[in-house]
């Protein structure tokens, strides 16, 4: 229940990264029942390619814990995390990961790899996957149905001008 708690709080940041047209990804990072970090994606506004949800969150995590390590800390994040992503996680050595909905063509927790599982690894990080994915997966879905349609648009007020 506390996971689903804190996925809809990862939902509603997602949701602000929407409204300022980024993908729609919000992280959470929770440490004794309190959020220590937070952040949406956004790379477009920043002009950073970095600025993931989750790299987002561990950033103020660490600066409002005065520590580049974050032990005891999990992580709820909307979308399965890419390799940039948990490399960061394996580095601050946040304990847990939760997220929603998987990312079949980048996600590197099972969609095209197992990172966490990796041997040469020197923190074990503990998943939970599944998380209110349906929420994150039809935000998601949304989104890009709407960006499709305003570049449809787009196409059609440039071809009336010509």
């Amino acid at each position: 229940m506390k996971d689903q708690y804190w996925m809809t709080q990862a939902l509603a940041l997602a949701e602000k990264a929407a409204l300022e047209s980024e993908i729609p990804v919000g992280a959470i990072v929770v440490l004794n029942d309190e959020v220590i970090g937070e952040g949406f994606n956004a790379p477009i506004s920043l002009s950073d390619p970095t600025a993931h949800a989750e790299i987002q969150a561990i950033r103020m995590a660490c600066k409002n814990m005065n520590n580049y390590r974050l032990p005891g800390a999990t992580l709820y994040v909307t979308l399965e995390p890419c390799s940039m992503c948990a490399g960061a996680i394996i580095h601050s050595r946040i304990d847990r990961v939760v997220y929603a909905a998987t990312e079949p063509k980048s996600g590197v927790v099972e969609s095209q790899g197992q990172f966490f599982d990796a041997p040469f690894l020197n923190h074990k990080v503990t998943v939970s996957s599944g998380v209110l994915a349906e929420t994150a997966s039809a935000q998601l879905t949304h989104f890009f149905q709407y960006r499709r349609e305003q570049k449809k648009k787009l196409k059609e007020q440039a071809k009336k001008a010509i």
